[in-house]
């Protein structure tokens, strides 16, 4: 008799199998490129081990503010926290299967109201409420490293959180490569509806050197 994950068991696999770097990782620098419409703008980047980061080299404001926002994204997904310390106060409950095979998980205690989909041990879908913004993400298409998964193709849908009216809305691919022992991003696109227009952004990250490991 085959013995059914509780909401709390099924969400917790699919979140300790995402990809992340380990204690060990050192670190990296990486020259980026920004592609927006016919603009092309450059820089450097430099993520320490703990994850800080420090931007340099980019001449334009719009520019900088775009680079900052990505690596900040590439550090915050990459960070290894414990299952209890990031959804301890939280409560799961199992929900419909889609047509897909993915099982709806409500959310409640601390972070009432944001739900996912986890699907082949994989979360697909996130929605989360975040400083008045709700934010919908479904994945479609990820990358096994053999130590966990990375999101490969995927959307993002943000509405408000009190009139619901939709804030915007994009669609994501992203590229990994491995350096050394970790997987690192080397390529985004994005694909973004501003007022009805199609704004396509793409980044691109090249010549990543790690970091001399910290001594300890």
């Amino acid at each position: 008799m085959t013995e059914t994950l509780s909401a709390r068991e099924l969400f917790r696999a699919a979140y300790e199998n995402r990809y992340t770097w380990d204690s060990s990782f050192p670190g990296y620098s990486t020259d980026i490129t920004v592609k927006q419409g016919d603009q092309l703008y450059t820089g450097k980047a430099h993520i320490d081990h703990d994850l800080t980061y420090e931007i340099t080299d980019v001449s334009d404001e719009k520019a900088n503010e775009l680079i900052k926002g990505q690596v900040w994204e590439i550090a915050v997904h990459r960070v290894r926290k414990p299952f209890e310390e990031t959804h301890g106060k939280n409560v799961f409950e199992l929900g419909e299967t889609d047509e897909t095979g993915a099982i709806a998980i409500s959310v409640s205690g601390k972070a009432m109201g944001d739900g996912y989909k986890v699907r082949n041990n994989e979360v697909s879908l996130v929605h989360r409420h975040i400083h008045g913004v709700v934010v919908t993400i479904n994945t479609f298409s990820t990358i096994g490293t053999g130590e966990g998964y990375l999101a490969e193709r995927y959307d993002s849908v943000y509405h408000d959180a009190k009139t619901g009216e939709l804030k915007g809305s994009s669609q994501s691919e992203d590229t990994y490569e491995k350096i050394g022992k970790y997987y690192i991003l080397t390529r985004r696109v994005i694909k973004e509806d501003q007022q009805g227009a199609l704004i396509v952004t793409e980044y691109g990250f090249s010549h990543i050197k790690l970091l001399e490991p910290v001594a300890v």
